[in-house]
């Protein structure tokens, strides 16, 4: 759990904005289950503004300030987590380490000894008998400073205060007594103490701030998320670089655990294996680790001699995979394949089924790869009964609300009638808390408000849904800046271009996106020449090459569009970026969606040849030109579903900052009303404040073949230099 994470200068930007209080009421909220108290807030509101001033004042404004902090990486185990007030984050100025003060908070104006009680129990005005603040901040000293702390094996300085900022040394003297617990947690400082604590607050930090010591802490906290093509690069050993905390870990653990009584042990078998088939179904949006769970099994599983094979029904994904993890080691590339791949009934089964996306199911499995006598074979049952005939144990990730075709469906309830038809044991879990978009809840909360996409199958919210997950308060609001995740709007797509180029420039990873709102030309003739089809006025650029191979001008093909280098250039869609993520992403919204009052209003295009002589098709009328959605087959009320479900994955693309461009003035306009007004200093994420520890620096394609296929001609890249973006 983690309420906010901002600079103390920062930190007063977005409460002068009165956002501050807002914002943490809502992410204590979606924690806790519950409304923070009239206290808490004016807490919040007074002590930690009075220390970020302090701070401030003490020349230490870029000291970073993580407000409601878990002890340990892990608090799971614990029915009560162990809460830190304020966690302060820096370099120490004499030993060149990181710095971390722990900090408890606190209100009281008196306090008094209770008769013949030690010092560790005093009497507060109002409140009565309390612990004093030191032995509140032992236990904090010792839970993070432990074997399970997030700087565990690291060296760093660490100490701890009581922070009394409305007390004097009088009203107060029970708690700075000579019998007074001591220690390097046990300060107490009051507004008698306040050059004190700014001496002291020099003494403990560098002016230069900690954005990258805090971003380690993220990091080992589980608090920020790793690029997914990394973990999959670190997932060959008996680990991966994911940290699994809460409800991932009891996922995985219970998966495990099935895995050890239900198959057979490769160096001793049975001499009656157990016949039992076991499903497991987790449900979640994007971002709650669901692929973190998947791979974190998979390379379990593997390490203890499974057979096991990680399904996906999308292509961009598992090319991601075979470009930069597979290379050179056909074995862990082909194990990750496709839904409809297990068509084959004659193909031993495997130990351990995991299927991605699950959600990207289709009813009937189909290959424009298949020969004749395949076809008459094969796809002649349900895609799901395939995959449960391939493995003995079955994992289903899904998440019905990133359906974005016609075809897709993969629902909960198609996962329990198969299951109920094979006689399997079926184990659900579902998982809430999200890692994706730095983290921030409440960016996933305001996308889903802003595009009507209720919390539980991306259905349209309306007035009358009394029952069910949204409630008033989820109404759609002006952003309020958590300084987890960034957002602005463009006001054209030139300024959206500048501003994703600049971020790349600045080490970023980087990508434009749009909605499927103009035609999509194939690549013509031997030298493959491609039109630049997405066109806004006399802005005009590439939709990502809709190839199998390298195009004019080196060009890389659709599937590794997400992760080649010179990728940035063209703009892709949901197909080609679903599943992945960037630090930055630009949205390009079209005509598709557009806000007229107070709804949003679904159009499908229609298109026009350029000339009587060619190919290249224009827009006519302005909307969705996406064959398989926008085809009268489609109904209405489907069609609209599935174009608000595509921007809702392309909005949750990004793991620092979105920006969105609307075609449409109306939809532009509103798009500014519900961010608000944009906080740029300190908060919009630059080369200043986007620390190289604040990301694992993407690591290179596995010993990747220099004379491999997919390197020979245009647009090859040295192999060994590669890196994902």
């Amino acid at each position: 759990m983690l309420l906010l994470k901002l600079s103390a200068q920062d930190l007063l930007t977005l409460h002068s904005g009165r956002h501050m209080v807002p914002h943490l009421a809502a992410r204590w909220r979606h924690f806790r289950g519950v409304d923070a108290s009239v206290s808490e807030r004016e807490a919040w509101a007074e002590s930690l503004i009075s220390l970020a001033q302090d701070l401030v004042a003490a020349d230490r404004g870029n000291v970073h300030m993580v407000v409601e902090c878990a002890a340990t990486i892990d608090e799971s185990d614990r029915t009560e987590p162990r809460l830190i007030d304020v966690v302060l984050i820096g370099r120490h100025p004499h030993l060149k380490c990181p710095s971390v003060q722990l900090v408890e908070l606190k209100r009281w104006s008196t306090v008094t000894r209770i008769e013949r009680a030690t010092a560790d129990l005093v009497h507060v005005a109002g409140m009565g008998a309390k612990k004093h603040p030191a032995v509140q901040l032992r236990e904090y000293y010792e839970a993070f400073t432990s074997d399970r702390g997030p700087f565990a094996g690291d060296t760093f300085e660490c100490g701890g205060f009581a922070y009394l900022h409305n007390a004097t040394d009088d009203s107060v003297r029970p708690l700075i007594g000579v019998d007074a617990p001591t220690g390097a947690y046990a300060r107490v400082y009051t507004a008698d103490r306040r050059d004190q604590l700014l001496d002291d607050l020099r003494g403990s930090f560098t002016a230069e701030g900690g954005a990258s010591e805090t971003a380690v802490l993220l990091r080992t906290m589980g608090l920020s998320n790793t690029p997914l093509l990394d973990a999959m690069n670190w997932s060959r050993g008996d680990d991966t670089v994911f940290t699994l905390r809460g409800r991932q870990k009891k996922v995985a653990d219970e998966i495990l655990e099935a895995a050890s009584k239900i198959l057979p042990d490769p160096e001793n078998p049975a001499l009656l294996p157990d016949e039992r088939r076991v499903i497991f179904l987790v449900t979640g949006g994007a971002g709650t680790g669901k692929s973190a769970i998947g791979l974190q099994i998979k390379a379990q599983l593997e390490a203890q001699g499974r057979t096991v094979k990680y399904a996906s029904g999308s292509r961009a994904f598992n090319a991601a995979i075979q470009q930069h993890v597979g290379y050179g080691d056909s074995e862990f590339r082909e194990s990750f394949t496709y839904f409809s791949s297990f068509v084959d009934a004659s193909v031993p089964a495997v130990d351990v089924l995991i299927c991605d996306e699950a959600h990207r199911l289709r009813d009937r499995s189909t290959s424009q790869y298949w020969t004749a006598e395949q076809r008459e074979e094969w796809g002649k049952g349900p895609q799901v009964d395939e995959l449960l005939d391939a493995s003995r144990l079955t994992v289903f990730f899904l998440d019905e609300g990133q359906s974005v075709r016609p075809k897709e469906v993969g629902t909960v309830e198609l996962i329990k009638d198969a299951a109920k038809r094979r006689g399997a044991g079926l184990l659900e879990y579902g998982l809430r808390e999200q890692f994706r978009c730095g983290g921030s809840g409440s960016y996933i909360r305001w996308v889903r408000a802003v595009l009507g996409v209720s919390e539980d199958k991306a259905k349209p919210w309306r007035p009358e849904d009394k029952p069910g997950p949204w409630k008033l308060e989820d109404r759609p609001e002006p952003w309020r800046a958590d300084g987890l995740m960034h957002i602005e709007v463009a006001e054209s797509p030139e300024e959206l271009e500048r501003t994703i180029h600049t971020a790349a420039g600045s080490g970023a990873s980087a990508r434009m996106v749009a909605g499927y709102c103009w035609p999509w030309t194939e690549p013509a003739g031997e030298e493959k020449l491609l039109e630049a089809d997405v066109r806004i006025g006399e802005w005009h650029r590439l939709w990502n090459a809709k190839s199998r191979s390298f195009c004019a001008g080196g060009v890389p093909p659709s599937d590794i569009w997400s992760v080649h280098p010179d990728g940035l250039g063209q703009i892709g869609c949901v197909y080609t970026a679903q599943g992945l993520e960037w630090d930055w992403c630009g949205v390009i919204m079209g005509d598709d969606m557009v806000r007229r009052g107070d709804k949003w209003v679904f159009q499908r295009g229609k298109e026009r040849k350029e000339g009587p002589d060619s190919d290249v098709k224009r827009v006519d009328v302005p909307g969705s030109f996406d064959p398989k959605v926008s085809a009268p087959s489609v109904d209405d009320e489907d069609f609209a579903r599935l174009v608000r479900q595509a921007y809702h994955v392309l909005f949750t693309r990004a793991s620092r900052a979105t920006v969105l461009y609307s075609t449409d003035e109306e939809t532009r306009k509103y798009l500014k009303k519900m961010v608000g007004r944009v906080e740029i200093h300190g908060l919009r994420p630059t080369r200043e404040n986007l620390p190289p520890e604040s990301r694992p620096v993407h690591l290179p394609r596995a010993n990747r073949r220099r004379n491999s296929k997919r390197g020979k001609g245009k647009g090859k890249s040295s192999g060994p230099e590669l890196r994902i973006f």
